[in-house]
C-alpha cells in the first residue's frame, strides 16, 4: 500500500473542489424521465458516458443540455416520444440500461437492448431486472432486447 507522509508541523487548511461522480450522475440523468418538470443536476462530470446518456435522452425526445459553464445538466422530459432506447447508443455504455425503469414507469412499456448487445447472464443487470419484476413488471428477452410492460408498477420489498 502506498503511503503519503507530510512533514511540516503546521495544520493544513483550505478548500478542495470535489469533482462529480459518473456513477452518481448517470442514474440521476435517466431519472429525469420520471417527471415532466425541468431538472437541473449539478456537478455532473464532463465524460464520454455522460455525453452518451444525454444523447439517449435526446433520442427519446427530452431536451438535455449542459449549462454555459458546463457544471450543470438541464433536462426537460416533458415531450418524450419513444419508449425504446436506441441500440446503437445503449450498446456503447452499460449504464444506459438504467433507462429501462424510468421508461417503464412513464409509458407502461419499454424496450431496451441488453448492455453491449450481449446476452443476459449472471451479471449486475440481473438485479435490476429482478427488482423491476418485484415491482410488477413483465419482462421478456427477445432478439437482444429486454421488453418490459406493466399496467401499473407497485411498491414492493426489493
Amino acid at each position: 500500500m502506498d503511503t503519503i507522509v507530510i512533514r511540516g508541523g503546521r495544520p493544513l487548511e483550505g478548500e478542495v473542489t470535489v469533482s462529480g461522480s459518473k456513477n452518481a450522475a448517470l442514474p440521476l440523468l435517466f431519472s429525469a424521465l420520471l417527471t415532466r418538470e425541468r431538472c437541473v443536476i449539478k456537478n455532473v462530470p464532463m465524460l464520454a458516458d455522460v455525453a452518451t446518456a444525454l444523447q439517449v435522452l435526446r433520442h427519446l425526445g427530452a431536451r438535455a443540455q449542459r449549462s454555459p459553464d458546463g457544471r450543470e445538466v438541464i433536462i426537460e422530459a416533458r415531450d418524450i416520444a419513444h419508449s425504446e432506447a436506441p441500440y446503437d447508443l445503449v450498446k456503447t455504455m452499460r449504464a444506459s440500461f438504467l433507462v429501462l425503469g424510468p421508461l417503464l414507469a412513464r409509458f407502461g412499456r419499454a424496450r431496451v437492448s441488453t448492455p453491449g448487445g450481449c446476452a443476459i447472464g449472471a451479471r449486475p443487470v440481473d438485479f435490476h431486472l429482478s427488482g423491476l419484476q418485484r415491482l410488477g413488471a413483465n419482462l421478456r428477452i427477445h432478439e437482444g432486447y429486454v421488453e418490459a410492460d406493466a399496467g401499473r408498477l407497485r411498491g414492493a420489498k426489493v
